[in-house]
């Protein structure tokens, strides 16, 4: 039982239904029982009562410590009245000695019981039948001259005990019918928890685009259907950006080894002079730190893409952020002779961290300083605008075209328009940039004319 009721939640639920009906069933049947009983009860208590003032008064008593019976009197009464429960009537002197009984009595008498139980009622039998007597003294002058004893039959409580019979018949009965009822609606009920079921094990890593029906009510598997939807399109977002970013990265990186080896195949064909392995050498260099950067900046994008890191939340002044990121790509600036201008209107502060935050504005300044033009203008602004401060770095150089805006944040992306040749990058710079602007919280955006300028506006919230 014990397995079939864990194994199955429809049937959990119905035992559960079951367990709490059975008991307000059981109270239920067992108040209309007692109702029953204490209502017949009190009927049989209410005639035997009757019949015992009603042959009280056939009594008279006389002066010499007796009574007399009507016996003419209650006998013609007790042939003419008509009795569905026959009434059994005897009475007794004070030596507890037989004077006259009811004709229905016949050769039988009814026990004359101990005075502790006078007047009140007593169940006895009377021929092995059940019955119900009270006895009462019969009071002459302050004295006991005789005893009158009533008795009725207790057949009214056979329908007592066909009563109990039926109840304990149908409560077995009823239960096992409720749980059939309540199994069949709870089936129904769940049903679409086994479209859940049924849907989720046709899942798998090769096919992610299968999604739950929803319910056609609004309640809270119809929630549940759409929770797991909603992360299912979580995962397959997830998996594709995996899948993707998966394939770029071994491109990018074979890239780079590829041309090293090529460069060594070619150095290695022939003896050259001092000169030209100098050259090839520094070029490999070159690419070993290209290839170096790029996996630091894999790595860094990988940390910040499960979003696991603690991230500090600590008082960072902008200002000197701003500036000592300038002061590290100084050689940059003055080998492109660049013009940089800065303009802090005032002490700017954000809560945030700042580690992050320096990863942030430092490849922003990198991106505007690789893609400006020599002899151009970079410019820096720091402005709250609307009690929010924003940091807008713009430069005059080769710009984005329309259809690439949507495209710069994606990993390893860079734009037609770019001389690749002139231009050394990885596509990774800003990516990290957005990962980490919604890991903060931070609005990245950005505004380009094709050729002219562009400018990047990064908003602290």
């Amino acid at each position: 039982m014990t397995n079939f009721f864990s194994f199955s939640f429809k049937n959990r639920i119905a035992f559960n239904y079951i367990l709490s009906s059975s008991i307000l069933i059981a109270i239920v049947f067992l108040s209309i029982f007692n109702i029953v009983k204490y209502s017949v009860n009190q009927h049989v208590n209410e005639e035997i009562h009757e019949e015992l003032h009603k042959h009280l008064d056939d009594v008279s008593t006389d002066s010499n410590d007796t009574y007399l019976i009507q016996v003419d009197q209650w006998r013609a009464r007790e042939h003419n009245s008509i009795s569905v429960n026959p009434v059994f009537v005897e009475f007794y002197d004070t030596n507890k000695q037989l004077i006259d009984k009811s004709p229905n009595l016949k050769n039988t008498d009814i026990s004359l019981l101990d005075s502790t139980k006078n007047d009140k009622f007593t169940d006895t039998k009377l021929n092995g039948i059940p019955v119900r007597q009270i006895q009462t003294p019969i009071i002459n002058k302050e004295k006991v001259v005789g005893y009158l004893v009533v008795a009725m039959s207790l057949e009214d409580f056979e329908i007592v005990k066909i009563l109990k019979k039926i109840l304990l018949i149908t409560y077995p009965l009823i239960l096992f019918l409720l749980f059939l009822i309540a199994r069949f609606f709870a089936g129904k009920s769940i049903k679409p928890v086994s479209t859940i079921i049924d849907t989720s094990s046709q899942i798998t890593k090769d096919n992610l685009k299968t999604r739950i029906p929803l319910p056609v009510n609004k309640d809270e598997l119809y929630v549940l259907s759409q929770n797991i939807n909603n992360l299912l399109d979580r995962v397959e977002n997830a998996i594709e950006r995996e899948k993707q970013f998966t394939s770029d990265a071994s491109h990018e990186l074979r890239t780079p080894l590829a041309v090293m080896k090529g460069t060594m195949e070619v150095l290695i064909r022939k003896p050259r002079n001092q000169e030209e392995y100098e050259e090839k050498i520094n070029f490999c260099i070159s690419e070993v730190d290209r290839l170096n950067h790029m996996v630091d900046q894999l790595l860094l994008l990988a940390r910040f893409e499960n979003q696991k890191q603690n991230i500090k939340n600590e008082t960072i002044y902008l200002n000197a952020i701003i500036l000592d990121n300038l002061t590290r790509f100084s050689q940059k600036i003055e080998h492109k002779k660049l013009k940089v201008i800065t303009n802090f209107s005032e002490d700017f502060y954000v809560q945030s961290d700042s580690y992050l935050v320096s990863i942030i504005i430092s490849n922003l300044i990198s991106n505007a300083l690789k893609y400006s033009n020599n002899n151009e203008v970079v410019t820096i602004i720091l402005i709250n605008e609307g009690n929010q401060i924003n940091f807008k770095i713009s430069n005059n150089g080769i710009g984005i075209a329309p259809t690439d805006i949507a495209k710069i944040f994606n990993s390893f992306y860079r734009s037609d328009v770019t001389n690749q040749s002139e231009v050394k990058g990885t596509g990774l710079g800003l990516s990290i940039v957005k990962r980490l602007c919604d890991l903060l919280k931070f609005e990245i955006s950005v505004e380009s004319k094709l050729h002219q300028s562009t400018t990047f506006v990064l908003s602290f919230l």
